[in-house]
């Protein structure tokens, strides 16, 4: 078994499977090393497969032996040597997954480092302030990503702690938080790369940069990003320095600045898409570190495709970019034309990611998350944004930051997500629960309203008018031409995609990710008939995880295939409601009682509220709406948001006693919050994971806890 490759290895396979086996970040350096013959400094890669290995049994017996022969080849090509005492060899190691997962998981840079090989590079050099520098960083990397106080003076032992340390942060908590958001699948493992050291913090002729092919915000064609100057890469994306934005290149060091111009250029139309790059200048020479698919926002999604299909010489056809944001069709990006200009602008930053919003602060990311189990929309505001913060970044509606650039982590991941995000308004100022805003002094839980297109920040809540993005009406325009189906979620492309984009696609919780077959044969009992992708939805996990669970249940005669739909047989039947008795045991069948008693007053407000938002009373006679009535829609969604803080408070007391059902209080919630935005489709349609739909599951789960019927029920007048 082959556990290691060089990272200009040319592999025989599709590109997909080679990301599976040496992941995005080592294939995509063989994209630029190998097919574009663009500066990639020497590297080579551990597999995913060696990743899975060591997780399940511990470190193999043979990978030391690869290791060795694979840094003998980077000396050779550097002509420098590793642990040698003159100029030494110094590597980066790096962590990089099939699936790109921005900042989840851990890297540690100048590893090599010891008090000899310190020296060494202090009179190589000629600066001992910069080898300190470099020693200095590296020292408190491995702390805290090994987890260790002593620091090895073997580089050896120093390169094998710091690979067992990116394996084992696979199974981080930020790293699960981020995969169960994404719906990315745990057994996919990471690769680790192992690349020689180039350095941006050598000298001011030096330094380190992020940037995006465009604005991966509004769409706009042109190179956006930071840099900074005698700096390493981690203080770019850390967002605890000052970057300066990426045109600065073009006056401080132009013919570097044309080089990025024609690299970023060859890279996007060879991916045939946006592209986020990261790279450095040594000494005034530029090397390309890393380049993937960029996450951009719903808006920026649009534009991009537009401008892309209508460039002649793109390698894009117009039929590629409407599949490629059809998802976005049916329901497309709002941007903001009249807001409220007279409101006074507490403080300005950069416009990191568009929209408007308003909500409550809070300052920790367990106080985000507090607020929005609440059911209140909040704002999560921080001195920067770590990834540890991201269970509370995806329950924010906006993010707001006092430092960092428009590549920092709160900006990508934002944007990703699709939350309004300001970043870098210097005067903002986090202590404890209290954030002081130029003059003014607020605390957690009061209300204040940010602009992620214009960077601005104001106090309370501020009103405007929303319209869909232009380009929108073209590519629709587009898809009817062509016969495209608009409006599927699942063809919006993964770098697409945030919170507000496809709901329906529900992406799973960290809490209930790993659904089990008890679980899907609970789901099948209730539902009758499923797909992969609406157990997924009801389980909060990913159709493929479910199909596999489906597919076991096939295997053992529990569940069948008919009809392009999965459901129990005879025998599933009775294992699956044998699985709510137990339930009903546990809980105890006087509290399901109880719950089905106190439901069905909420249920008769959600049969008034589905029937007003389908049909209309107009001159006295019942007609179908046809939603052109905006006050009256709205009145009708003032009466759902108002029911389903009724029902969360009356439901969210329940889970203590039967956990499980928290998956339907968390669909009921997204489903609200669609809807909410202007979705109708959330209310009621059967075509997504529509509040009445996650409602009618909700009452047959409570009726079968009860050991009732539906028929029974509705016999007796109460369904």
């Amino acid at each position: 078994m082959i556990r290691v490759y060089d990272c200009d290895h040319r592999h025989d396979l599709p590109f997909a499977d080679v990301k599976r086996l040496v992941g995005g970040k080592a294939a995509n350096l063989a994209v630029m090393a190998v097919d574009l013959g663009l500066p990639v400094p020497p590297a080579f890669t551990i597999t995913t497969a060696a990743c899975n290995e060591y997780l399940a049994s511990g470190w193999p017996d043979d990978l030391d032996a690869e290791l060795r022969e694979h840094m003998a080849r980077i000396e050779r090509l550097v002509g420098r040597r590793f642990g040698g005492p003159g100029d030494p060899l110094l590597v980066s190691v790096r962590s990089g997954a099939p699936v790109s997962m921005p900042g989840m998981m851990d890297t540690i840079l100048n590893l090599g480092l010891t008090p000899e090989t310190t020296a060494g590079l202090a009179a190589a050099s000629g600066s001992e302030a910069f080898a300190a520098n470099c020693r200095k960083r590296f020292v408190a990397m491995f702390r805290d990503i090994v987890g260790t106080d002593a620091v090895p003076d073997d580089p050896w032992v120093q390169l094998r702690a710091a690979i067992e340390a990116v394996f084992r942060s696979w199974n981080s908590d930020r790293a699960r938080t981020y995969r169960a958001r994404e719906g990315i699948a745990d057994d996919l493992g990471t690769a680790v790369t192992v690349q020689a050291m180039v350095f941006g913090n050598r000298s001011v002729d030096s330094g380190t940069g992020v940037l995006f092919t465009r604005n991966p915000a509004t769409g706009e064609p042109a190179l956006y990003g930071d840099v900074m100057f005698n700096a390493q890469g981690e203080d770019v994306v850390a967002g605890t320095h000052r970057t300066e934005p990426i045109a600065i290149l073009d006056e401080r060091m132009p013919a570097v600045g044309q080089e990025l111009h024609d690299y970023a250029a060859r890279l996007e139309r060879h991916h045939r898409d946006l592209c986020d790059i990261e790279f450095t200048i040594e000494h005034g020479r530029l090397w390309m570190l890393q380049c993937r698919v960029g996450k951009r926002s719903p808006q920026a999604a649009l534009r991009i495709a537009v401008d892309m299909a209508e460039d002649a010489t793109f390698p894009l056809t117009r039929a590629e970019a409407v599949r490629r944001v059809a998802g976005f069709l049916a329901n497309p990006p709002m941007i903001s034309v009249e807001r409220d200009r007279e409101a006074p602008v507490l403080a300005t930053g950069l416009p990191a990611s568009p929209g408007i919003a308003c909500g409550e602060i809070a300052t920790t990311p367990d106080g985000a998350v507090a607020v929005a189990e609440a059911g209140r929309p909040v704002i999560l505001v921080r001195a920067e944004t770590s990834p540890d913060d991201v269970h509370g970044m995806a329950r924010s509606v906006g993010i707001l930051t006092s430092c960092g650039g428009l590549a920092s982590h709160a900006a990508v991941v934002a944007r990703g997500w699709g939350i309004p995000a300001v970043v870098g308004a210097a005067a903002v100022h986090v202590a404890g629960d209290v954030v002081t805003i130029g003059d003014r002094t607020f605390r957690a839980g009061d209300t204040i309203a940010i602009d992620g297109g214009t960077g601005e920040v104001f106090a309370g809540t501020i009103a405007g008018a929303r319209v869909a993005v232009p380009e929108a009406a073209t590519l629709r325009a587009w898809a009817a031409e062509l016969g495209i189906p608009i409006g599927d979620a699942d063809s919006v492309g993964p770098a697409a995609v945030g919170p507000g984009a496809a709901p329906d696609a529900a992406a799973p919780s960290g809490a209930a990710a790993a659904a089990t077959a008890d679980d899907v044969l609970r789901a099948l009992v209730v539902k009758g008939y499923a797909t992969p992708d609406a157990v997924a939805r009801a389980l909060l996990s990913t159709p493929a995880e479910m199909a596999a669970v489906l597919d076991r249940l096939v295997a053992d005669g529990l569940a069948e295939l008919a009809a392009g739909s999965f459901r129990l047989t005879a025998d599933g039947k009775v294992v699956g409601r044998e699985r709510i008795a137990l339930d009903a045991d546990r809980w105890g069948v006087a509290n399901a009682t109880a719950a089905l008693d106190a439901f069905l007053a909420l249920d008769a407000r959600m049969k008034g509220t589905v029937t007003a938002w389908q049909m209309r009373d107009v001159d006295g006679t019942q007609t179908f709406n046809d939603h052109a009535d905006a006050a009256y829609d709205a009145r009708v969604l003032g009466d759902l948001a108002a029911l389903h803080a009724d029902a969360s408070t009356w439901l969210r007391p329940l889970v203590a006693g039967l956990p499980r059902l928290a998956a339907y209080l968390e669909r009921l919630e997204r489903a609200a919050a669609a809807a909410g935005t202007g979705d109708g489709r959330f209310v009621a349609s059967p075509r997504v994971d529509s509040y009445h739909g996650v409602w009618f599951e909700l009452h047959e789960d409570l009726i079968l806890l009860a050991g009732r019927s539906r028929a029974d029920e509705v016999a007796a007048g109460r369904a």
